[in-house]
């Protein structure tokens, strides 16, 4: 169990002691039986709890509260949705900012949340950056993105373009272009959320069972080796872990995030640095590199990832000379100050992603099942919106939470879209992530002639646009 520790700077950074709680060793009847203590289960039992308390709610970790994504994340809780400006630029204009307003009050419900039951987690809403440095074409990138967030009527009160010398107040990075700033997005220590989560909703009632693992599922019914638990409704809030459920591993694909924590900085560091507020940034790159400023003024900084062929989890995050070299690398780009200072945590999780970059909260009301899934990396604050959305799909309620264009109602799981058999995904995510490497070191080359920055940026575009 001390292995815990390991898993992420956030998880050695608890005081919990990390005591596994009981396995299942019998069977249970229960009203609704969740598969995974991370975030969409524990948010799921706790909105549930606080709805309906005389339910009987049973959650079956194959591990421990937080050992998944919950606990090795970046630590963003964003008031967004991974393509939600595709699903909600169809929506009339006033439901499209209804729906936006939901998903940007993410952030402050947990917020209240965590208020009101008394969970330390860190929690700090300085916004977001979206950056456009180490080289121009960022900025032209970032600045279409901006127009077409206009488009969709966000205005200058939820995206608001900052020039260097105003980002310069909040981030100072080596080259910027400019930046996106956006209020709707908070930081927090991962694990510690989960963890709090996972005391509150056991307070409230919920039977946590650690060191269970699931090795068969059917609709009303969840199996591990020592004992089974028959339920109303079966919650599989597994994620990045889908595969190891079938048939989730069509629909939820595992791919991999790499993060590394610097030691604490000092403060005349910082001072070069900013992010005083807790503020998140990112890279305006087609490969996501991002990062935050932790409690005790460490950088978290995560860049890239991977896929492993057939949709293998990885379970071994110590990230290899190259791994860590290439963030060292991508950091110091950034901030050359920080170019030998020495990491003391590098780790990794998986997450899910759905096909076409589109999460998905459904109720197959037939066979008793809710799930909310594929979230693409952002679902620290994706996860509360599901919970608050299965539970209300689960109680049958009737609320605007479920007239958002991300909830499939009465829908079977194989409705979903499926990813596509390999090696055709494993060759399609290849060849994507190539064209982005490539584009990446042309444009970052200022030697590179025009022609071929133009050719690289046109075959990343294409090819990404295949998967969505």
């Amino acid at each position: 169990m001390n292995s815990w520790r390991n898993i992420s700077l956030w998880m050695d950074r608890l005081d919990d002691p990390l005591q596994a709680r009981p396995s299942l060793q019998a069977d249970l009847q229960a009203d609704v039986a969740i598969i995974g203590a991370g975030y969409t289960g524990l948010w799921t039992a706790y909105y549930l709890k606080r709805q309906a308390p005389q339910l009987r709610i049973v959650m079956l970790e194959a591990e421990t509260a937080g050992f998944g994504a919950s606990g090795r994340n970046g630590g963003w809780l964003m008031g967004n949705l991974l393509g939600e400006d595709r699903l909600l630029a169809k929506l009339p204009a006033v439901e499209r900012k209804a729906s936006f307003d939901l998903l940007h009050g993410i952030p402050d419900e947990v917020a209240s949340v965590v208020a009101r039951e008394g969970i330390d987690c860190d929690l700090r809403k300085g916004g977001v950056l979206y950056c456009a440095a180490r080289y121009p074409e960022q900025e032209v990138r970032l600045r279409e993105y901006l127009v077409h967030l206009r488009a969709l009527g966000l205005g200058e009160d939820d995206y608001r373009w900052l020039a260097p010398n105003e980002l310069a107040a909040q981030l100072r990075l080596a080259n910027a272009y400019g930046a996106l700033y956006s209020p709707h997005c908070a930081t927090i220590q991962p694990a510690k959320l989960a963890r709090g989560l996972a005391r509150c909703v056991e307070g409230m009632g919920v039977e946590i069972y650690e060191r269970s693992p699931v090795i068969d599922w059917q609709p009303g019914q969840v199996r591990t080796r020592h004992g089974q638990v028959i339920a109303d409704w079966v919650v599989p809030a597994v994620e990045g872990y889908a595969a190891t459920l079938p048939p989730l591993g069509n629909h939820q694909l595992p791919v991999q995030s790499l993060i590394v924590a610097t030691e604490p900085l000092p403060a005349d560091v910082w001072a070069g640095i900013g992010l005083e507020r807790g503020q998140a940034f990112s890279e305006f790159s087609r490969q996501v590199t991002y990062g935050q400023r932790s409690r005790d003024d460490r950088l978290i900084f995560g860049a890239r990832g991977g896929y492993r062929f057939g949709g293998r989890l990885r379970s071994d995050f110590n990230l290899s000379d190259d791994e860590q070299s290439l963030r060292r690398y991508l950091m110091g780009e950034l901030f050359p100050q920080l170019r030998k200072v020495r990491f003391t945590h590098a780790w990794g999780g998986n997450l899910g992603m759905a096909r076409r970059f589109q999460p998905h909260m459904l109720r197959d009301t037939r066979n008793r099942i809710a799930l909310s899934g594929g979230y693409g990396g952002e679902g620290v604050g994706a996860s509360n919106l599901g919970g608050r959305t299965l539970a209300d799909l689960i109680l049958g309620r009737d609320s605007e939470l479920l007239r958002q264009p991300w909830v499939l109602h009465d829908s079977p799981i194989s409705h979903l879209r499926r990813w596509e058999p390999e090696p055709l995904r494993w060759l399609g995510y290849n060849a994507i992530i190539r064209s982005f490497v490539h584009e990446d070191e042309v444009l970052a080359n200022p030697r590179s002639p025009a022609w071929r920055r133009r050719l690289a940026q046109r075959l990343a575009a294409g090819l990404e646009s295949l998967m969505s």
